[in-house]
């Protein structure tokens, strides 16, 4: 059996020449263990360095969540892997860009590790950045960071993946050969700013949600936020809260819920069907806010629960922003039809000067740009091209993880998947 397991290790690092048993053996007791695997037929090596490229087993892109979780589902069965990161730090959005969510403990955990009893029912962006960096730690995960992968291609011949990277800090380019390569760079890879007549001649301060810090530098300031999602609507009100004289526009219709709500829906979703739950909930809603299409809020005419389930789209979290809207404090606006200048004409007709506009138009993926071989998996926007739940899998061995908009919980389940896929595959080779 042992001679099986070595010689199915020396295919997954080929070329790299394996000398001996011993060695293998000495190789995969090296580096910490901070898990307790199901099973350990592979040494905790992750790569070797042959005529310039790095071979490995598994090349994780990207060391968001989707990432960690992955890396994380891998090591419980002690298969080898490389995990790169363009950032110089681990989860990036949440580190430098998301807003504090407060969602609940038992959503917002990843594979294998729970929140201890002592976490807070909500939990804020803080607490789950410590998270990870304690999951990090438990499972050893160690990425590269400022390394951004800038090619792959499919060897039909040899059966494993070429990837073409680039140290940043070094400018210098780093290669990889995978038997098995895994996109978990996310669909917030890239800034989304939409396309408006005349954006080029506004003349006031114009920025993406990532990098707006505070509104304190917008005091007195009469500031436009274009998009409704979660950022945007936490942008205006935190806009509002510093004096400025906040706008958001609002196009298509929303959910907007509070963090007990969801985290009901999400609860009750597991038992109930979605148009059930849907009901109760857009019943509850309306018994709290009231009716907000007078006040430019409209609901979609799908259920929370099922929009969700459909699209990806999530209910927006309120943080008092409704309260602001009600009392005139922040004002709704519809599309817009163009800009001209400071002024911003919206397809109402209404015409408005604004100091600054921020755009919390969300992110894109940016994998179908480097991803060559596997564009039968993502389309164009970089988002699967196959339905949930069968989104995660492409061919000649290639995964995506958390590209399916479905929040963290649909991360670790990608996760699993990947990591019991790769683990069957591997399986199969012994013979």
């Amino acid at each position: 059996m042992q001679r099986k397991l070595y010689a199915l290790l020396a295919w997954l690092l080929a070329p790299v020449s394996v000398k001996t048993a011993e060695d293998l053996r000495r190789v995969s007791t090296t580096g910490k263990n901070k898990t307790s695997p199901t099973t350990t037929p592979y040494p905790t090596t992750s790569s070797n360095l042959v005529f310039g490229m790095e071979n490995v087993v598994v090349l994780i892109v990207g060391a968001g969540p989707a990432g960690l979780a992955t890396a994380a589902c891998l090591t419980q069965f002690s298969i080898p892997y490389v995990i790169v990161e363009r950032e110089d730090c681990s989860a990036s959005l949440w580190r430098k860009r998301a807003y504090d969510r407060y969602l609940a403990k038992e959503f917002c955990e990843l594979p294998h590790m729970s929140y201890p009893a002592s976490a807070p029912t909500y939990i804020p962006k803080s607490m789950f950045v410590k998270y990870l960096d304690d999951y990090m730690e438990r499972f050893d995960i160690q990425p590269k960071y400022l390394t951004s992968v800038e090619s792959s291609t499919y060897d039909n011949d040899k059966k494993c993946w070429s990837i073409v990277a680039c140290d940043i800090a070094e400018g210098t380019p780093v290669n990889f050969i995978a038997k098995f390569l895994v996109v978990a760079s996310g669909e917030n890879s890239a800034e989304n700013i939409p396309e408006i007549h005349g954006l080029h001649s506004f003349s006031g301060e114009a920025i993406h949600s990532s990098r707006y810090k505070s509104g304190k530098s917008f005091s007195s300031k009469s500031v436009l936020v274009i998009g409704s999602g979660n950022s945007g609507m936490e942008i205006a009100y935190d806009l509002a809260n510093h004096g400025a004289n906040a706008s958001i526009v609002i196009r298509s219709p929303i959910h907007v819920m509070t963090k007990e709500l969801i985290r009901l829906g999400m609860t009750l979703a597991h038992y109930l069907p979605l148009n059930l739950v849907d009901n109760l909930l857009v019943m509850v809603t309306k018994f709290i806010f009231g009716d907000l299409s007078r006040h430019g809020i409209r609901m979609p005419k799908m259920g929370p629960m099922t929009l969700k389930a459909k699209t990806g789209r999530s209910a927006v979290i309120d943080v008092g922003t409704v309260g602001l809207i009600k009392r005139g404090i922040i004002q709704v606006h519809g599309s817009i039809s163009k800009i001209m200048g400071n002024i911003v004409k919206f397809q109402s007709g209404d015409e408005i000067l604004f100091d600054a506009i921020v755009f919390a138009t969300g992110y894109k993926s940016t994998a179908n740009m480097w991803l060559k071989n596997g564009e039968s998996m993502l389309n164009d926007n970089g988002l699967p091209t196959k339905e949930y739940p069968n989104h995660w899998k492409g061919e000649n061995r290639l995964y995506c993880a958390g590209l399916a908009r479905r929040g963290l919980a649909g991360i670790a389940a990608d996760a699993k998947n990947i990591a019991d896929d790769i683990k069957s595959v591997i399986g199969s080779m012994r013979g």
